[in-house]
């Protein structure tokens, strides 16, 4: 598996997952850039993502759902906030309704996701920052942690297609 290290911080509000991979970071970077390729990832491997939108630049917006194994769909959007391709990508992160509007039930999570060489590779290390204790604890407990985890290991397939 690719992830190596995952790490709650609730003093500091943030969940860091560190993943590295056997290609250079511009490779990786099109795993975030390419729409085709994110939704091969993005999400565990029982839940695959369809992005319906992917406005990637500063400002710029994606909208996906995910379909859970009995078709149940959970939908999600990013505004990208931050681009220093192919070394960093920062974005808000929230859940949407059925016609993929934002919903405030949940706060959105802020995630920085930084690149950087590595032995040859790739390190990815993905900080998702949310606005309380009990926002983190409440998406660990919808099982965040583990199904990031799933996800990004899933990219290094992709990777050895390119």
């Amino acid at each position: 598996m690719t992830v190596i290290s995952s790490h709650k911080d609730t003093a500091a509000l943030t969940l860091t997952i560190v993943a590295e991979y056997g290609a250079a970071p511009d490779r990786v970077w099109r795993v975030w850039e390419d729409p085709r390729k994110l939704e091969r990832w993005w999400g565990p491997p029982t839940w695959p993502a369809t992005f319906e939108q992917h406005d990637f630049k500063v400002g710029g917006r994606a909208a996906y759902f995910m379909t859970g194994p009995d078709g149940t769909k959970a939908h999600g959007w990013w505004q990208i906030t931050a681009i220093d391709a192919p070394n960093r990508l920062e974005f808000d992160d929230g859940f949407a309704d059925d016609r993929g509007e934002p919903t405030s039930e949940i706060p959105p999570i802020h995630c920085t996701v930084t690149l950087e060489p590595h032995g040859g590779g790739t390190r990815m290390t993905t900080v998702s920052s949310f606005a309380g204790v009990e926002h983190l604890e409440k998406m660990i407990e919808m099982g965040m942690e583990e199904g990031m985890k799933l996800a990004e290991g899933q990219i290094d397939a992709l990777l050895a297609e390119d």
